[in-house]
């Protein structure tokens, strides 16, 4: 979902087995490396990653940019996707091609996608891999609170559901596959155990992604170092000049913090 005309030479493409052919931009830098997920029907070249990825090359840091099957350059049939095949895509490619820590940027559904990475990633086998979250108006459990009765009913019935969308002349279509691995996948009805430190942008303006669910999800975090930042006449994306600027400062501030406490 991005109007921007793709003028990106440093696309690469890695096959994920029993999988599809992901494609990507990967920064060699400093660690940690910033890795964003996009939104629903979106990709990598979005402003908000752009101008994350272009950050990252300025100040030479490390940096991963990635399509989820189906979507921007990666192939796979979108009607095929689940939320699960999107989390193993962004796993498998940060398995795959980066060493050491990662600050994941989730944004919308990648705010969902974030945590669910980061659960993943953190594991007994690999504790402290993910340093650091910053969501742009997060949404998890979308597929609980996004939907109406009726519409769920006709995702169940009808298996898919269109809807008309101001961020694409395409409708949004949620297929019943998705939206089952959503339901199953839900984190805010108990403790979200992740400790590293969170940062949270969310727009009072957002006409998607109600503000307060920010706040109910730094509720549900066990991290001790949450921080919520509403931006008042903020809508969903964020992406005015002020807004990206606030991302990038917010993503400069949290790696000074890790940068001043050893990292593993």
């Amino acid at each position: 979902m991005s109007g921007m005309v793709r003028a990106m030479s440093d696309i690469a493409f890695i096959d994920r087995p029993g999988g599809a052919r992901l494609a990507y931009r990967h920064l060699i830098g400093t660690t940690p490396t910033l890795v964003f997920l996009p939104g629903y029907m979106s990709d990598m070249a979005g402003g908000k990653a752009s101008a994350l990825f272009d950050w990252a090359r300025r100040e030479g840091r490390a940096c991963l940019l990635l399509d989820y099957a189906s979507c921007g350059e990666s192939a796979g049939d979108f009607a095929d996707q689940a939320l699960t095949d999107w989390r193993d895509d962004v796993v498998f490619l940060i398995d795959r091609l980066v060493a050491g820590p990662v600050v994941l940027v989730g944004s919308s559904m990648g705010g969902w996608l974030m945590l669910l990475v980061a659960l993943a990633l953190d594991s007994e086998a690999s504790p402290g891999r993910v340093a650091g979250l910053i969501g742009i108006a997060a949404a998890p459990d979308f597929t609980d609170w996004g939907f109406s009765a009726a519409d769920k009913a006709t995702i169940r019935e009808q298996g898919r559901l269109e809807e008309a969308t101001p961020y694409s002349d395409d409708p949004y279509v949620t297929t019943r596959s998705f939206w089952e691995s959503g339901e199953a996948n839900r984190l805010l009805d108990a403790p979200i155990a992740l400790d590293c430190p969170v940062r949270l942008l969310h727009g009072q303006r957002d006409a998607d992604v109600p503000w307060q669910l920010s706040l109910r999800l730094a509720e549900r975090l066990r991290s001790a170092d949450v921080q919520v930042t509403l931006v008042k006449h903020g809508d969903h994306r964020l992406s005015r000049d002020g807004d990206i600027a606030l991302m990038l400062g917010t993503v400069a501030a949290l790696l000074a913090d890790l940068e001043r406490k050893p990292l593993p």
